[in-house]
């Protein structure tokens, strides 16, 4: 990265909801929540987080990175699998606390299970009793374990 990007002050509401500077609201965690869709089908992929430094290099590398919560730390997503997510579209949200990337996936999959997409279950409410989960995508794009090994995912409980 040549030259230092530095996000603009929050200084007023108008700012924020109506100016052109980009001034991001990072939680208590200093994260940003990510919605990540695909640009053709408009298709939700996951939902992830970014620190500062995963906003930067995304907006300076037109690749997807991320943070992880449970790893504690930065990632590009793809990096491991090869399902890299090339950035279409970068938007913020009106008050410039949430982002939403529109990506290109190569190998057409997002999910480390081996789904399209993060979102491959529905809730099904029409079960007695608690609500069970029903698969909305049938088949897997990739074998998790060829990809990644037989190490334990650190999203597990």
């Amino acid at each position: 990265m040549s030259e230092e990007m530095v996000f603009a002050k929050r200084q007023s509401v108008e700012q924020v909801e109506e100016g052109t500077d980009l001034a991001p609201k990072f939680d208590s965690d200093g994260l940003l929540p990510c919605v990540t869709t695909a640009a053709d089908s408009g298709e939700v992929l996951m939902l992830g987080y970014m620190n500062q430094e995963a906003l930067k290099r995304t907006i300076q590398t037109d690749q997807a990175h991320y943070w992880s919560r449970s790893r504690k730390c930065l990632w590009r997503k793809g990096e491991t699998s090869g399902l890299k997510q090339k950035v279409v579209e970068i938007r913020i949200d009106d008050d410039q606390d949430a982002i939403w990337l529109r990506v290109n996936v190569e190998g057409d999959a997002s999910c480390h299970v081996g789904y399209r997409s993060c979102f491959y279950r529905a809730v099904n409410s029409e079960s007695s009793g608690k609500p069970l989960l029903k698969f909305v995508e049938e088949e897997k794009i990739f074998d998790p374990k060829m990809v990644y090994g037989d190490a334990p995912n650190p999203t597990q409980l």
